[in-house]
């Protein structure tokens, strides 16, 4: 785990339209033909996927937003088995372990034939990942568990449920085991399981910057409006920085950074310095030299580096800035894919910023959406977005795999806060104590 500085919580986004980097992720795993696409219809009560008795059916994750209430909007993924020995198994799998990667809940689901070798590695598998697991003895119509599966799910404290996917939902409610006691049994059951086992960050996601201000208290936030800014909306961090300063009863002012001048008169007029100036990380030279140093200053993406991954690690990862050497591969992982423009900052600005910075001829590669490489150990640096459409399980895992492999990981935010030489001045309201 990432020690650092641990922000507070507060309740999870509800509703279809939460976004895609909030939702839990859930995700089914087994060998092929157990039943999960059944499995996944039965859970989301419509057809998402095909069933099929055929071997290999599902070929690539299928996606399916749901909302399980009270826990909230979560998106389940039936995946491909990770015993596909077809052509295009190898791919399949692949694409599995991808998901494996994003999973915030394990659904292991068992056929007649029980727990074997494979679904053991499995579940080791997916412990190690830290994911909460469940394991769902599927078409239990046919056969019950057997006694010494359910003895092995006792041991390794794993929750189950028996049930039959293919049939009504609670059709095997009154299935016994052999030894004539009462199973776990119905989709009503596997639901609750879900809700009861999921992980308190399911239920409870970190802030954004409500512990640095109190109600009441007034804040401005800079919003840049340039090429690459979306036409007719705000990116996501703003709007999530906003309505967590309206859910806080806040005074919340929005400018461009040509405007925080006359912001700030404004505030200074009224009597009220702004408890705090978020803005975004690529005006943060100009806000610097505009917001006096009295007044905690912070950027978007920096936000973003405490909520989704871990402060300390990131600033860590942004001193490799310094070390750099000729020839030195950095990697720019993007969490989401998007049409590059001329000005684009992972892709254009940042390369250039960190080659002046460094003085030293680097190769720079890209990764973007939910691919992250295996072979991390080519990389001196990798410099992550602010993963505003990534989970937070997610981007912890991609940061706990770089710290695995010895490979510093900083955010676009702490970079650039480090390459204008302003680092210490956009983290240091988060170490100053919350406010209540």
């Amino acid at each position: 785990m990432c020690q650092g500085i641990e922000p507070g919580v507060q309740p999870i986004a509800t509703g279809q339209s939460a976004p895609r980097g909030m939702r839990a992720v859930i995700a089914l795993f087994g060998r092929t033909n157990t039943g999960k696409s059944s499995l996944l219809n039965a859970l989301t009560g419509q057809r998402s996927a095909i069933v099929s008795a055929v071997k290999g059916t599902t070929t690539d994750a299928v996606a399916k937003g749901y909302e399980l209430l009270p826990l909230g909007p979560v998106t389940f993924y039936d995946t491909a088995g990770l015993d596909d020995d077809s052509p295009l198994g190898a791919q399949r799998v692949k694409a599995t372990r991808r998901i494996m990667f994003r999973a915030d809940m394990g659904l292991v689901v068992v056929d007649d034939s029980g727990l074997g070798e494979h679904e053991y590695r499995l579940i080791d598998e997916l412990k190690a990942l830290n994911m909460a697991v469940i394991v769902v003895f599927n078409k239990a119509d046919i056969s019950a568990p057997r006694p010494k599966d359910l003895a092995f799910c006792r041991e390794r404290q794993l929750p189950y449920c028996a049930m039959s996917a293919t049939n009504s939902t609670e059709s095997c409610n009154k299935e016994r085991n052999a030894q004539g006691a009462a199973t776990n049994s119905g989709i009503g059951e596997l639901k609750r399981l879900l809700i009861e086992q999921a992980p308190t960050q399911l239920s409870e996601t970190p802030l954004l910057a409500a512990d640095l201000y109190r109600r009441g208290d007034s804040i401005i936030c800079v919003a840049p409006i340039d090429k690459a800014a979306p036409k007719g909306r705000l990116i996501l961090p703003q709007v999530q920085v906003l309505r967590e300063a309206l859910d806080k009863g806040a005074l919340a002012t929005l400018v461009q950074d040509s405007e925080l001048h006359r912001a700030l008169e404004l505030a200074r007029l009224a009597g009220t310095a702004p408890a705090l100036v978020i803005t975004d990380a690529q005006a943060i030279v100009k806000v610097a030299k505009e917001v006096a140093d009295n007044i905690p200053l912070t950027t978007f993406s920096t936000l973003f580096a405490r909520q989704k991954g871990c402060l300390a690690t990131l600033e860590r990862g942004a001193l490799k800035l310094d070390a750099l050497k000729d020839n030195d591969r950095v990697l720019i992982a993007e969490g989401c894919s998007h049409n590059v423009q001329e000005d684009d900052i992972g892709r254009v600005k940042l390369p250039k910023w960190i080659e002046s910075y460094s003085g030293k001829q680097l190769s720079f590669e890209v990764c973007a959406g939910h691919d992250f490489p295996d072979d991390l150990e080519r990389y001196a640096l990798v410099v992550h977005c602010g993963a505003c459409m990534l989970g937070r399980a997610e981007m912890l895992r991609r940061i706990r795999e770089c710290e695995r492999r010895a490979v510093p990981i900083t955010n676009y935010g702490i970079a650039i806060a480090k390459l204008q030489g302003v680092l210490e001045r956009v983290t240091r309201p988060f170490r100053a104590t919350s406010p209540a």
